[in-house]
């Protein structure tokens, strides 16, 4: 048996930034929606007072596995690993912590989503959920959108003003109108019922099926953007909002490959229902692997 590298979070962190996850994420939506890729795995486990799944993908040469858990009341609430492999071969590559890599590659996503999805002149977003990833949010939204103005929405006021001292958020106690409007919380209950004519929101906190941001009736008079689909149709807000008459206008990779038009109006909603897949932890763990080669960066151990 070969070696295998073991990364740490920190390790993970140093090899790993935004744009490069910006990047890789977009080829993988690319690669996907030109029907390149075989379409990735989801399985998951319930748990008291969580859950755990398991994403798995190949891309090009290489396979991955993350194994995260999901548990409302832990710190960190999502925490695991990702198993990185030759996908010719099966031979294992790496460990490595899946925390920095789930974090910059959901970012990533909505970036993605907001290049292609949201309108050109977007210059004010709203971010529900002020944690971790709210911060990776906002970041991400501006590599891709020139945005001026950021209202920052926390059920945990001090969350938010710690968000707002390091952003310059404009704190608000309800939904505002925003050109783009991000939902990245662990909410069961549909907080989202109305935003303003073309606007884009990016769901991003539905990543089970007991959590729901967005209100069905929202999703049913909106077009609809899914990362997978079928994924989306079983853990994500599309999976409330079904009943509800919510179709699915196209994949986000179809829309990146040029397959699906985007945004056709200005005055659209369009929601991109983003629950994570597992292409994203590829693309971006391939490059974790590769830079912690070049770098000496790890620890090899022989299984």
């Amino acid at each position: 048996m070969s070696e295998v590298l073991f990364l740490s979070r920190g390790d993970v962190a140093s090899l790993l930034d935004l744009d490069d996850c910006i990047a890789a994420v977009e080829r993988a939506f690319a690669m996907l929606g030109r029907g390149e890729l075989p379409p990735p795995a989801i399985a998951g486990v319930h748990a008291d007072g969580g859950a755990f799944h398991i994403k798995a993908a190949i891309a090009g040469d290489r396979f991955a596995a993350k194994i995260n858990a999901n548990f409302f009341e832990a710190v960190p609430r999502i925490k695991g690993v990702i198993v990185l492999a030759d996908a010719a071969d099966g031979t294992p590559l790496a460990v490595m912590d899946s925390i920095e890599i789930t974090i910059l590659r959901t970012g990533a996503a909505t970036a993605v989503a907001a290049k292609f999805l949201a309108r050109p002149d977007a210059r004010t977003a709203l971010i529900c959920g002020c944690g971790l990833q709210g911060r990776i949010q906002a970041k991400a939204l501006a590599r891709v959108r020139p945005i001026e103005r950021i209202f920052a929405l926390d059920s945990d006021h001090g969350r938010a003003e710690a968000f707002a001292g390091e952003t310059g958020a404009e704190i608000v106690t309800e939904a505002v109108a925003a050109d783009i409007v991000v939902t990245c919380t662990p909410s069961r209950t549909p907080f989202l019922d109305r935003v303003a004519p073309g606007t884009f929101v990016a769901a991003v906190g539905a990543d089970s099926e007991e959590k729901s941001e967005i209100a069905p009736s929202l999703m049913a008079a909106s077009k609809v953007v899914t990362d997978v689909t079928e994924q989306c149709a079983t853990i994500g807000d599309l999976h409330h909002a079904l009943a509800a008459g919510a179709r699915v206008h196209a994949e986000l990779g179809e829309i990146v490959a040029g397959r699906r038009p985007g945004r056709e109006r200005d005055d659209e909603i369009i929601v991109f229902d983003s629950t994570g897949m597992a292409l994203q932890d590829v693309a971006a763990a391939s490059i974790v692997y590769d830079r912690a080669v070049e770098r000496g960066i790890g620890i090899r151990m022989t299984l």
